[in-house]
């Protein structure tokens, strides 16, 4: 009975996860808000969760007190993880569709597998080295699909490279969360890391200096709180508990339903077309994306519990 619950939380919190394209998409349809006001929106409605979580977490006992490097390095992750790749997402969304961009997106696994062989030395097996194949192989066919489809959108390029820099910084993020979580547990590195990418993104939203967006209708406050509430919150903490309740790996296999959900969300809620090479790129994506986090569970490690 447990593990069905940590499968069933993780899979309703890879859905929820999959719904920040879709509202971002709409809140860019419906609104005339721009991607930092967006932005800077659901950081304010999700600043109060991640301030509580941070202060019950340094307040428990056994809390571990963490040295200059690793502030640090959580600086570095914190702005790289939360700020730079969440900024890169939702600009890049304003110019190509929600499936596109969550395919690309779902291309950080096998950016850390890189980022671990170019700057940990880590080997990359075979079975990794034919995933890597199949995910890029995917991913071209469903561009290209996308692209005879997107013939008149002159950002169309522009927008993907963003939403590549996203998920290039976002697996930054990742690779560098395995050297700094074993010492300091995975929520503390969370709470703390989101905090710190909310504080920098404030600081550039008040450097820009246009703070119109905040003052218009409420409807415009309703997506920043979805964004928040639905798409970030509360998926953030299922995914956590399903991560205690049926480990890393089962996490990773269920988590494969995003693109999915997002694709399928899109076409419902957007009106975005669904195509055959579109269902095959996505399919040989997340092959590849599973094999490429392929490890038996006698090897798997976990962080230690806060």
């Amino acid at each position: 009975m447990n593990k069905f619950v940590g499968f069933f939380i993780t899979f309703v919190g890879a859905v929820l996860f999959s719904t920040k394209a879709i509202i971002v998409k709409k809140a860019f349809a419906d609104t005339d808000i721009d991607a930092l006001t967006l932005l800077t929106l659901r950081m304010v409605f999700s600043l109060p969760f991640f301030l509580v979580a941070a202060y019950l977490i340094s307040n428990k006992a056994g809390n571990i007190k963490m040295t200059r490097k690793q502030w640090i390095q959580l600086l570095v992750l914190g702005i790289s993880g939360y700020y730079l790749s969440a900024y890169f997402d939702f600009v890049g969304l304003q110019y190509i569709s929600a499936g596109l961009e969550r395919l690309i997106l779902f291309l950080y696994p096998t950016f850390v597998l890189i980022i671990n062989r170019v700057v940990f030395k880590q080997s990359i097996s075979r079975t990794q080295t034919l995933a890597l194949v199949l995910t890029y192989l995917g991913i071209g066919i469903a561009y290209f699909n996308e692209m005879q489809f997107d013939t008149t959108n002159p950002y169309f390029f522009w927008g993907s490279f963003l939403i590549f820099l996203c998920s290039v910084t976002y697996a930054v993020y990742i690779a560098g969360s395995g050297k700094v979580i074993p010492f300091i547990g995975a929520n503390k590195f969370a709470a703390y890391s989101m905090l710190i990418a909310t504080g920098v993104l404030f600081v550039h939203f008040i450097a820009r200096g246009d703070y119109s967006g905040i003052k218009q209708a409420s409807h415009m406050w309703t997506y920043g709180l979805l964004l928040a509430i639905m798409a970030t919150v509360i998926p953030t903490f299922m995914l956590s508990a399903g991560l205690a309740k049926i480990g890393s790996n089962n996490v990773a296999i269920i988590s494969g339903i995003g693109p999915v959900s997002t694709i399928v969300q899109a076409h419902w809620i957007l009106g975005e077309p669904i195509h055959t090479a579109q269902i095959a790129g996505t399919v040989m994506v997340i092959a590849g994306v599973l094999l490429t986090g392929w490890k038996t569970q006698s090897v798997e490690t976990k962080a230690p519990a806060d």
